[in-house]
């Protein structure tokens, strides 16, 4: 008899995005002539930076001939990129990190699901709330976290994001082994500074904890006092891993490519209190279970470090900010308390009322399509959360629906 691990059973119901398609669904039934703008998406609407796509055409002839063409690539990236991300994206930042402890992927949300698989079951897991999900479900799935009791796991410590602490959590006011943090944060838009972060590295030094460090976002901060990397803390290349993706920097969520850094210097235990290089167990997991990017996307993304790949990429970074900033503005002159967007694709709105009741009262009256916070945790509640991956034209009719529908 073949027995299913029943930890994907306790996983709770992923409803959100189900129930804002039915919900969308039944009124533009009932409202065939209103055109809907949808502003809860998290996925890019601008094309490709060009050089990519010269880059990965020039790929593609080399896969057609036979003295260029290449077959299995190496599992942690190649090393023409890997060098360039050492160089750009952390030496030019003075951050120490080699080539070889960058291990290249098909998406970030691949590795911080997978990332945990190298650590006890019976760890001690700190999950952020309002958070993004695959943290949480996959040490749901990995069996850490005891059972479901009023919307929550007994077994997992959450570390409640509020208005009132600024949507960076306290630290555990007990000892955990994994914690995840995310800045800038999905879904509040939230940012750390270095003094806040050496906090949570002082406590994971202390607990000999680890760090999984989501910057999947980091490409828009434009504060110079807000760290790119949580390697620009001292001491945090002992006890932290760090995420990053190409997803929404340079529209590659339909392309698929990202990165981790594991530093070597940050090492796990044993029961027996024996140290153990987190750097070598990942090598050794990729090269068991991960067959690498493709050439062909991975001179993609080499593309995005040159100058005019840097150029390209500003622009379309500077164009989402730009509709964060006009989302931000206009949600506060219709009254709502806002956070994000300043340095963040996304705008955390405070709506006074329950998630989905806010959800159908704009998508309602504004036919505008948000995300309710409830969808993301506990603490989300109350809120919404808006995305300025859309085309600037749809982002300013949304805006001046929601104004001039004077929802407050």
């Amino acid at each position: 008899m073949a027995f299913v691990n029943e930890n994907f059973l306790k996983l709770q119901k992923s409803y959100l995005f189900v129930e804002i398609a039915k919900r969308v669904e039944e009124f533009q039934k009932e409202n065939p002539d209103t055109e809907i703008i949808r502003m809860g998406i998290g996925d890019v609407t601008l094309p490709l930076p060009q050089v990519c796509i010269h880059a990965m055409k020039k790929a593609v002839e080399e896969m057609g001939d036979p003295s260029t063409f290449r077959g299995y690539g190496p599992e942690q990236g190649y090393e023409f990129l890997r060098e360039k991300i050492a160089k750009y994206d952390f030496n030019d930042r003075g951050v120490d990190i080699s080539k070889d402890e960058i291990f290249v992927s098909d998406g970030a949300k691949c590795d911080t699901g997978n990332f945990q698989e190298l650590f006890s079951n019976d760890a001690k897991v700190a999950i952020p709330d309002p958070v993004y999900p695959v943290y949480l479900d996959t040490n749901v799935m990995a069996g850490r976290s005891g059972d479901l009791v009023d919307g929550r796991y007994s077994n997992i410590k959450y570390l409640d994001c509020t208005y009132e602490n600024n949507f960076i959590p306290d630290l555990p006011d007990e000892k955990v082994d994994l914690i995840y943090l995310c800045f800038p944060n999905n879904p509040t838009g939230a940012t750390i500074t270095k003094e806040e972060l050496k906090k949570w590295i002082d406590y994971a030094r202390e607990n000999k904890a680890i760090i999984l460090y989501d910057a999947a976002y980091e490409a828009f901060i434009t504060d110079p006092n807000i760290p790119h990397s949580i390697y620009e803390v001292e001491g945090a290349k002992e006890v932290a891993v760090e995420f990053r993706s190409f997803s929404k920097t340079a529209g590659f969520t339909g392309v698929r490519c990202a990165y981790t850094v594991v530093p070597k210097k940050c090492f796990a235990y044993t029961k027996d209190g024996e140290k153990v290089s987190l750097h070598e167990l990942w090598l050794r997991r990729q090269s068991t279970k991960f067959n690498g990017v493709s050439y062909i996307v991975q001179r993609g993304a080499e593309a995005i470090y040159s100058e005019e790949g840097k150029r390209q990429v500003k622009e379309l970074v500077d164009y989402y900010l730009e509709n964060a900033k006009n989302i931000k503005s206009a949600m506060k002159e219709a009254g709502f308390i806002c956070v994000g967007g300043d340095n963040s694709p996304y705008v955390w709105v405070k709506g006074e009322m329950n998630s989905w009741d806010l959800f159908d009262l704009i998508l309602k009256k504004c036919g505008v399509v948000c995300t309710p916070g409830a969808g993301f945790g506990r603490c989300g509640e109350g809120y919404i959360r808006l995305s300025a991956f859309n085309f600037k034209e749809n982002v300013k009719k949304a805006m001046d629906r929601i104004k001039n529908a004077k929802l407050k």
